[in-house]
């Protein structure tokens, strides 16, 4: 009889392991309570990045990148300037690596490909899906373990360079993950677009990779704000590492950018808008705001990153990509005849 422990495929594999921290055991109370708090998943949409398969990583792939772009060209884009900055700072000319990184990056600006080899090294465009957790209470907000650092003060305004929690992160679908995530990924496995307003053929793509990449890896949570809009929340920022950068970014919008981006803001209401964001930040890490009928909550944002036999997925057929391929950096050899060495004494004037 086959033995399923041993041979069972890496992607269709869930390790569990029971933490005895006290850390462990409190972030686990914290996602049960969460779980029946905001039991339903609502998806956003995708989101896009890169990582590395190295030989000495085995079948595990690292994140390069925070997996927060919109578009896969955005995180092509990203991959080829990566690998340039690689060339330029890591060879010397005529360095058989630096012709190998040079000719990826080539390959990137001439064509949409996801994945190209640098030796023994793979890169692919990887795609995740953004989500989030609903229920009576609206959507979730930061929970009490999730990694936060306020700043005290006078200093709260300041931002705090949060290192992110994604780049470097090593994705291992068969590494042991603590009781409730493994439940969370096991509950995701079938997640996919549902909704009657999304194109069929998207619906049909979201459908098939349920089945070609099977498996699920969860990402750390990030954070933005939100805007309460008729029977939904509608994200209006990018992800941010902490609560407390997207409490500073919810601040600034109001204060600066709300009365400046939105027309017809009159000088009376852009003056409340500054006094709620002054307000907000007087709360002591209070998560929402209302200001002329309109409320504002810091909310938690998940993403999900599906695995196959081959690693994670790539982005799909029905992936909205507007951008075309294109150079990012001058060629190397160009760059590195022009520049001028840091250090260097300017020219004596003739």
């Amino acid at each position: 009889m086959e033995d399923h422990r041993r041979n069972a495929q890496r992607h269709l594999t869930f390790r569990v392991t029971r933490r005895d921290d006290p850390v462990s055991g409190v972030t686990e109370a914290d996602t049960i309570r969460a779980a029946e708090r905001y039991p339903h998943v609502v998806i956003r949409g995708p989101v896009f990045g890169f990582a590395e398969q190295r030989p000495e990583d085995g079948p595990a792939w690292r994140l390069l990148d925070d997996v927060t772009e919109g578009f896969p060209q955005q995180a092509r884009d990203a991959l080829n300037s990566h690998l340039w900055l690689r060339a330029r700072d890591e060879t010397t000319p005529g360095d058989r690596l630096r012709g190998q990184l040079l000719a990826a990056v080539s390959r990137l600006e001439s064509e949409p490909v996801n994945e190209v080899a640098v030796g023994a090294t793979r890169y692919r465009v990887v795609r995740g899906d953004e989500f989030a957790r609903v229920g009576p209470r609206g959507i979730e907000g930061p929970r009490p373990t999730d990694p936060d650092e306020p700043l005290p003060g006078p200093h709260w305004h300041q931002r705090r360079s949060s290192r992110s929690r994604t780049r470097g992160l090593l994705l291992d679908h068969g590494s042991p993950t603590g009781i409730m995530e493994s439940i969370q990924r096991m509950e995701l496995l079938a997640l996919r677009y549902e909704a009657a307003r999304i194109p069929a053929e998207v619906r049909a793509d979201s459908a098939r990779a349920v089945l070609t990449h099977p498996g699920v890896v969860l990402l750390p949570a990030a954070f933005t704000f939100a805007e309460r809009r008729r029977s939904s929340w509608e994200p209006m920022a990018g992800l941010q590492t902490s609560p407390h950068e997207a409490r500073v970014t919810l601040h600034d919008y109001l204060a600066e950018f709300l009365p400046k981006l939105e027309h017809e803001v009159s000088a009376a209401d852009a003056d409340a808008y500054a006094r709620a964001a002054e307000a907000f930040r007087a709360g002591r890490r209070r998560d929402e705001v209302t200001v002329l009928g309109r409320r504002f909550r810091i909310i938690r944002v998940e993403r999900l990153i599906r695995f196959g036999p081959d690693g994670p997925e790539p982005p799909r057929p029905t992936d909205l990509d507007p951008y075309e391929p294109c150079q990012i950096h001058p060629p190397l050899a160009e760059y590195e005849r022009t520049r001028v060495p840091p250090h260097a004494e300017p020219p004596a004037p003739d």
